[in-house]
């Protein structure tokens, strides 16, 4: 079934240029499969109705200054500083990829993140949008970050660049969602991290190879399936940040349950 996305949040913050220029709008409406009970359980929003800053500070650093195409795994951090009294749960940040040439490709990033709780990294699967920017959401079934008041929550991520990625100036942000079953909030954003894309050395043609499984492909109509797509035709415009993170975000959650109900 559809199910309108409602972004809940209050904030309204300024923007970082990259994160106001790159982030498309969302489309109103979003396939989600019908949620189990313990899925639809109303999850605490962290941020407080009358605040008027981001509950989470949002970091990115130590990253490499460049990155070989078909080189390895660069590793760089995000951390999550809860600054409210709350307790934020269900903790998705959305990646947001802005390269100089408009050349990069959604295939190309192998970016993954740690949880904390395993040893194997989970995979961040790109969207493009129409202005050739990407955004990949923390999440292929990841119930997300926790993070408890006044502390600070260190997220390890790795990324690499396929052979074919061509020499390039990259700009990443991260956005931060906090879920709330079929809508969510915008709870936090990032510094820039800037970096090039160096050229792949010569005789190189084999890609950064990671042992993360790959996700579970969901068997919805194609006309459900094609909201990526969608997402990138919308207009840009700083106003719909948490509706496009949020729609990224969610997405994903609704192909991956929509999975496993039909299994």
């Amino acid at each position: 079934m559809r199910l309108p996305l409602r972004p809940r949040t209050p904030l309204r913050a300024p923007l970082s240029r990259s994160l106001s220029l790159c982030l498309a709008a969302a489309a109103p409406l979003l396939i989600a499969a019908t949620p189990p009970a313990h899925a639809a359980d109303a999850v605490p929003t962290c941020a407080a109705p009358d605040a008027h800053t981001f509950p989470l500070t949002t970091r990115i650093h130590d990253g490499p200054d460049s990155y070989e195409a078909g080189g390895g795994y660069g590793t760089w951090y995000l951390d999550l500083t809860n600054t409210t009294a709350r307790r934020c749960t269900a903790i998705h940040p959305v990646v947001v990829l802005v390269d100089q040439q408009r050349a990069l490709k959604p295939s190309q990033p192998k970016l993954e993140f740690y949880d904390g709780t395993r040893p194997r990294p989970h995979p961040v699967h790109f969207a493009r949008t129409d202005e050739a920017e990407l955004v990949g959401a923390f999440d292929d079934g990841f119930p997300g970050f926790t993070v408890d008041p006044g502390k600070t929550l260190t997220v390890k991520v790795r990324l690499a660049l396929a052979p074919d990625a061509v020499a390039n100036e990259i700009t990443a942000d991260a956005a931060v969602v906090q879920r709330h079953a079929d809508d969510g909030d915008w709870v936090g954003q990032s510094n820039d991290y800037r970096f090039d894309i160096d050229p792949a050395a010569p005789g190189s043609t084999t890609p950064a190879t990671s042992t993360t499984p790959p996700a579970p492909t969901a068997t919805a109509p194609a006309e459900d399936l094609s909201f990526t797509d969608e997402l990138a035709r919308t207009g840009i415009g700083p106003e719909h940040l948490v509706l496009a993170a949020t729609s990224v975000l969610l997405v994903t959650t609704g192909a991956l349950l929509l999975t496993r109900r039909r299994r």
